[in-house]
């Protein structure tokens, strides 16, 4: 019997990727999105999977959202072995206090609440199976690095990372594994959005991406591999490592990659 894995947010870019890449590997997907249009239009692009894949639509923000995402699951496939809290949101490119109230707490509801749920309660209902794996993914701010404009995003990934290395540590000695993932960039709507317009600053932004990005194409397959292999308490999944970044500085004039167009 295939692994099941649930991945949250997964109607687009890095998650529909992972979701496609565990299907590929005989693996059984529950797909969620936020609206049962986006959860739909999704699933409409895995009908050869028909019978390993169900689109749960689901608001993951809280609890309750949580809780059916993995009573669905386990209804539909009767375990949950990789449980990948992806879901995350963005929002303009504006300074902390120019940002709406609404859509600031919104961002933070989702990619922080949202994300202790995500752990917490498949933690506890894989604790009762004998065993499973949570991964959580990281995003720009988990390592420090700031961004005008993104330090409401930043702030949610950088909590973010500390919950799940703290929570690991509490977990060891259990039988499920709590780890991260950071895809580095990848060329996604929200990566899109930053690089809107054509300033000397988004050029720059955009020369910057383009040695640095990859495709959802190129990371998610490597991703895949490396949950499925996982063996540590607390792994970190990392695509993009210092010595590759290293390497593509290097490599900087004779490669010449476009993104964008």
């Amino acid at each position: 019997m295939g692994k099941t894995v649930v991945i949250t947010g997964s109607t687009r870019g890095i998650g529909f990727g992972l979701a496609r890449c565990f299907l590929e590997r005989g693996c059984n997907v529950v797909l969620n999105g936020s609206s049962p249009e986006s959860t739909s239009k999704a699933m409409a692009k895995l009908q050869g999977y028909r019978e390993h894949v169900v689109g749960i639509p689901a608001d993951i923000s809280g609890r309750e959202g949580i809780t059916l995402l993995y009573d669905e699951a386990v209804s539909h496939f009767g375990h949950v072995d990789i449980w990948i809290n992806n879901a995350g949101i963005g929002h303009e490119m504006l300074n902390a206090w120019e940002l709406d109230y609404g859509e600031l707490s919104k961002v933070l509801r989702v990619n922080i609440d949202g994300v202790v749920s995500g752990t917490i309660i498949p933690f506890l209902r894989m604790k009762e199976q004998g065993g499973g794996k949570i991964f959580n993914m990281e995003g720009l701010g988990s390592d420090g690095l700031m961004l005008d404009g993104m330090t409401i995003y930043g702030t949610s990934k950088s909590a973010l990372t500390y919950f799940t290395r703290s929570f690991a540590h509490e977990a060891s000695g259990t039988s499920v594994q709590i780890g991260t993932i950071s895809p580095g960039m990848v060329v996604t709507d929200m990566l899109l959005r930053t690089v809107s317009g054509g300033s000397a600053e988004i050029l720059r932004k955009k020369k910057f991406f383009n040695l640095m990005a990859d495709t959802v194409e190129t990371v998610a397959p490597y991703l895949t591999e490396k949950i499925l292999d996982a063996t540590a308490q607390s792994p970190k999944i990392k695509w993009l490592t210092k010595p590759k970044m290293v390497v593509r500085i290097l490599m900087a004039p004779f490669r010449k990659r476009n993104l964008f167009s």
